[in-house]
């Protein structure tokens, strides 16, 4: 039997017409955005390639002056097929003996031989040698105490780098970018000891810094990596430190 001076359950309120417009108003937006965006970013890299390289074919031979159309996207179909030729011919010998050639007339030009030399290291260090790529994400203290930054492992500090450091103390390499853009960042020489590296692959800590912190390699439990970031077997697993919990 029902109390009647009970006070009733409150039901919840259904939302109005415009409340649920609005949900769905920001529902289409979750799923318009990234793709209008990533369709937006290509449309514009492939137009900027486009513009780039046609005005560097003949006109003789563009097809425009056939079709009468301008493909987009033709452009970066010559750039790629040029490329492609390019490193074929640069692995014979003949390309190989003309690279000599070329690098010898370089190094001859003050100026110009310090941008092609610093221009040939970051590409080679990006495109040819996969030795030299970052080996995993990690969390540092920066720009103080009490503050971290996730950075990237790249390599162990060398040379000069290595010989003065203060204590003899053993140092990485560590690439701390910004956000959001992650192309940009600091170069830090970090005590091994003072790094802590995270489960968490690159693409994700790469995401996160992006995101500026809004998504998580797990998101249904961000305390958790994300399946395949795994350490290989045999690998050194460095923990932070537990938060303490706030009584």
């Amino acid at each position: 039997m029902t109390d009647p001076f009970e006070d009733p359950i409150p039901q919840p309120r259904r939302p109005g017409l415009i409340g649920r417009l609005r949900s769905n108003f920001f529902t289409g937006i979750v799923v318009i955005l990234p793709v209008a965006l990533t369709i937006w970013l290509v449309w514009s890299l492939v137009g900027w390639v486009d513009g780039v390289v046609l005005p560097l074919v003949p006109e003789q031979i563009q097809p425009e002056k056939y079709i009468g159309l301008n493909l987009r996207g033709l452009g970066l179909i010559i750039f790629l097929v040029f490329t492609i030729l390019v490193g074929w011919v640069a692995k014979g010998l003949i390309g190989r003996s003309f690279i000599r050639f070329a690098e010898s007339l370089v190094e001859r030009m003050p100026v110009v031989r310090s941008i092609y030399s610093g221009v040939k290291q970051i590409a080679e260090t990006v495109f040819a040698q996969s030795d030299r790529n970052f080996e995993k994400a990690c969390l540092i203290e920066y720009p103080r105490r009490g503050m971290w930054g996730i950075g990237f492992i790249s390599t162990s500090a060398k040379g000069e780098i290595k010989a003065r450091a203060p204590g003899g103390a053993e140092m990485v390499t560590v690439f701390l970018p910004t956000t959001p853009n992650p192309t940009s960042g600091f170069l830090l020489f970090v005590p091994k000891e003072d790094v802590i590296e995270l489960d968490m692959s690159l693409e994700d800590a790469a995401k996160l810094i992006i995101s500026a912190g809004l998504v998580y390699p797990n998101p249904k439990n961000p305390t958790v990596p994300a399946s395949g970031s795994k350490r290989k077997s045999g690998e050194k697993t460095v923990k932070a430190p537990a938060p303490e919990t706030v009584k």
